[in-house]
């Protein structure tokens, strides 16, 4: 474990922007949807699927691409798969047809996964516990950020050129961090091939399900990302429809609840010099029940103040700065020679159940505030109850994090 890189800010920045890759690639592609539908020649349904069609590709990417960093090591992978990202990135710029674009947009996420998944597991190989923790925090408040300044400069590019101009600023953008990776970054993990790529898929999985704080961990991951992944998806509708505010202003409100992520991250970063994961996660827990309570009253009542709706919509936010770096940590601090996978099996649970959690709001939705409160509110009760749960779901391997070591 090199650990001197985990001081190095230089590198933590470059393990963010690998974070951020396929946030920034959504949220600045947003703006362009309209003006590429009508240039394609296509309908908006279809457009939309931009967003899915990436989505996919992150899904199915993150297992292989944890696999392979751990057989051939961290930075031919990383490498591989930015590469594969800018390639896409500019096929998306050229494409003259919806089904190439969807095809590209797919290829593209695949790409993107490969940095989501090795940058969680180059902070497992360099650092563990309370250190790793606080490196996640900054990983997330680098993927929070990217949400609130990317679709105004993708709003921006379309004004005043037209919409294929976010396709190639990503790609620059791909570019930009590729290089930086080449210059600052260097291989953390030695590979490990003793056994056939199978079936080191297979004891990798073994061993990483084995522990029982491992499954703690990525509970208390998946839990909050389907809560919020429901504010996501209904957001528009909320502000727009419901409550009847302006589109100009939608996008600054929405940032509150990004800020209130970044917020409690950037807390959570500075409160773990004195205390433990468990106790932060403990804080994070607390938050989120005291918002989730309030949210499944707003959607039994159907009816509330959006001040005091959004208000704890931002403390759900708040909670999960505390709640998802150091369940995070958690989950990868037994599993160091597998960190790859470990941090690929996070990230696919976690994006799974935010697919889900999005399909299930908007069935739910009913022209009322229902659908988003109620999701939020469960999925936010189930997070605390899960902590409640702690010493019987973890086991004994809790014992000693608890106790602050």
């Amino acid at each position: 474990m090199n650990t001197g890189l985990a001081a190095r800010r230089r590198f933590v920045l470059v393990l963010g922007l690998l974070t951020g890759l396929a946030a920034v690639t959504i949220d600045m592609s947003l703006p362009a949807i309209p003006q590429m539908v009508e240039a394609l020649g296509t309908r908006m349904s279809m457009g939309q699927l931009i967003v899915g069609s990436f989505m996919a590709g992150i899904a199915l990417g993150q297992l292989p691409a944890g696999l392979l960093s751990d057989r051939l090591g961290r930075m031919p992978v990383l490498y591989g798969g930015v590469a594969v990202f800018i390639v896409a990135a500019l096929a998306c710029s050229f494409s003259s047809r919806i089904e190439l674009m969807l095809a590209a947009r797919f290829v593209q996420g695949l790409g993107a996964s490969v940095g989501v998944v090795i940058a969680r597991a180059i902070v497992r190989d360099i650092a563990s516990g309370r250190e790793a923790a606080r490196l996640m925090s900054v990983l997330v408040m680098v993927f929070t950020a990217a949400p609130m300044l990317a679709p105004i400069a993708g709003g921006y590019m379309v004004t005043t050129w037209n919409w294929r101009t976010p396709f190639i600023a990503i790609a620059i953008f791909g570019a930009a961090v590729f290089l930086m990776m080449h210059t600052i970054l260097r291989e953390t993990h030695v590979p490990v091939r003793e056994h056939h790529i199978v079936r080191q898929l297979l004891m990798s999985l073994r061993e990483f399900f084995s522990h029982r704080q491992c499954i703690f961990g990525v509970l208390l991951v998946l839990l909050p990302a389907a809560g919020f992944m429901s504010l996501i998806t209904g957001s528009s509708a909320l502000i727009i429809e419901l409550y009847g505010f302006p589109p100009q202003a939608f996008g600054f409100i929405f940032a509150l609840a990004g800020l209130s992520i970044l917020g409690g991250s950037a807390l959570n970063r500075r409160l773990l010099l004195r205390l433990n994961g468990m106790q932060a996660i403990g804080i994070g827990a607390v938050l989120v029940g005291i918002a989730s309570v309030q949210l499944l009253i707003f959607s039994w009542l159907n009816d509330v103040a959006f001040w005091w709706l959004w208000g704890n919509v931002c403390l759900f936010m708040f909670s999960t700065g505390f709640l998802m770096p150091n369940a995070t940590a958690l989950a990868l601090d037994p599993v160091p020679r597998i960190a790859g996978v470990a941090a690929s099996i996070i990230g696919t649970v976690q994006n799974v159940a935010a697919a889900a959690s999005a399909i299930i709001s908007g069935l739910l939705y009913d022209g009322s505030i229902r659908n988003v409160s109620f999701v939020m509110g469960f999925f936010g009760i189930a997070t605390g109850i899960v902590f409640l749960l702690r010493r019987p779901i973890a086991g004994a391997e809790l014992t000693a994090r608890e106790a602050g070591v």
